[in-house]
């Protein structure tokens, strides 16, 4: 059996200086009231517009962001690749109103679509929706409610937009993940990305639709997708996590009045997410799979599934994934086991990155012993470097 907590492997591209800062980062997001005091100032620096990066850089960003433009991620990216660990740069701006930022975003993510063309070590390219249209307008196409006629030429142009980045996939050689949003609008993202995946994904998975499988209902969901691929006669690719918004949309459903979309419990999201994983490599002709997690049991599940299935470790059309700054005893040592891997490397201004660097730190002082094994493994490696000295 592979050894996940192979730490010389997991920290071997790490300068000592470099794991020093990632000690004292883990050390300050241990504690909840520390990152609930940051999202709020971060919250009211950003509405405020008030100087953050300063404080920012050499701390949070530093550590979970590649850089501002794409060439800034370039040192990273390379470092990782040595090892087989390959990035999927992703242009953190979301929720954004106004169109001429709309359309500057839109640019931005076509340049990373075409990069990715460019260099072996960008497998995929990916986009969050709602940093090309309004939230307004995605619930109302979720919930079926009429557009204004400006409201209907604003999402005509959101498709459009969508489908030109699919189409930059298909000239750059690389498949596009679309993500996952809020309940209140993945419906619509579902609708366009079924559409764009009838479309493209009739050789290959070059459409990738998102699923959160803290949401009860995309077990049934992945169902419906096998279904849909074999009377299209298409391939279905699909990125799996466990979901980012769980406090939000219990909240959400509570103030709204209707059920919860999310399961009562980790355990029942983690049940979910390894079945979605075993179906698809059951499945492995007709789905493509993209699996982001920092669970050990979901890699070793995904590990064993592939086993009996007869697939070689590097299976083409399979990858794992952890983001850039997390998890690097999962990356690495997978990767160094011949498997698939990718680090989601996030890039952008700070005062654009400021959200996702938040729900970072949220996450490891969330999640149970996530911080806790980060900075045992961080120590432990400082040690044995020591005693080689």
């Amino acid at each position: 059996m592979i050894d996940l907590n192979n730490i010389e492997i997991a920290f071997k591209i790490k300068t000592d200086k470099e794991l020093k800062s990632a000690y004292f980062l883990f050390s300050i997001i241990k504690s909840p009231f520390t990152v609930r005091s940051l999202g709020f100032l971060s919250s009211l620096a950003l509405k405020m517009r008030l100087p953050v990066a300063w404080a920012v850089k050499p701390t949070l960003y530093r550590h979970f962001v590649g850089g501002e433009a794409i060439e800034e991620c370039f040192p990273a990216m390379n470092r990782m690749f040595v090892e087989n660990v390959k990035s999927v740069l992703d242009f953190s701006i979301e929720a954004v109103k106004e169109e001429s930022e709309i359309d500057s975003t839109f640019q931005e993510l076509k340049h990373s679509v075409i990069n990715s063309g460019k260099h072996a070590a960008i497998p995929f390219s990916v986009f969050k929706p709602t940093a090309l249209t309004t939230h307004d307008i995605l619930k109302k196409v979720s919930f079926n409610t009429p557009l204004t006629s400006e409201e209907q030429v604003s999402y005509n142009n959101f498709v459009q937009r969508i489908d030109t980045l699919c189409t930059e996939a298909v000239k750059a050689g690389k498949p596009i993940m679309i993500d996952a949003e809020d309940y209140w609008f993945q419906k619509a993202i579902d609708n366009i990305t079924e559409d764009m995946m009838l479309k493209y994904n009739k050789k290959t998975a070059v459409v990738y639709t998102t699923l959160q499988m803290y949401r009860h209902d995309r077990l049934d969901y992945l169902q419906y997708l096998i279904e849909f691929s074999k009377r299209h006669n298409i391939i279905i690719g699909i990125k799996y996590v466990r979901g980012a918004y769980m406090e939000k949309e219990r909240a959400r459903a509570l103030e709204g009045g209707y059920p919860s979309p999310i399961y009562l419990t980790k355990r029942d999201t983690d049940n979910a997410f390894n079945e979605a994983l075993r179906i698809s490599v059951e499945n492995c002709d007709r789905i493509h799979v993209f699996c982001g997690t920092h669970n050990d049991e979901s890699i070793l599940a995904l590990m064993k599934y592939m086993k009996n299935k007869g697939l070689p470790n590097d299976f083409p059309t399979i990858y794992m994934a952890q983001l850039y700054g997390m998890s690097d005893n999962l990356s690495f040592n997978v990767a160094k086991a011949g498997y698939n891997v990718a680090k989601y490397l996030p890039y952008g201004e700070v005062r654009n990155v400021l959200p996702y660097l938040v729900r970072r730190a949220e996450e490891n002082s969330a999640i149970a012993n996530q911080t806790a094994r980060e900075l045992m493994m961080l120590e432990q490696e400082l040690k044995r470097r020591k005693s080689l000295k």
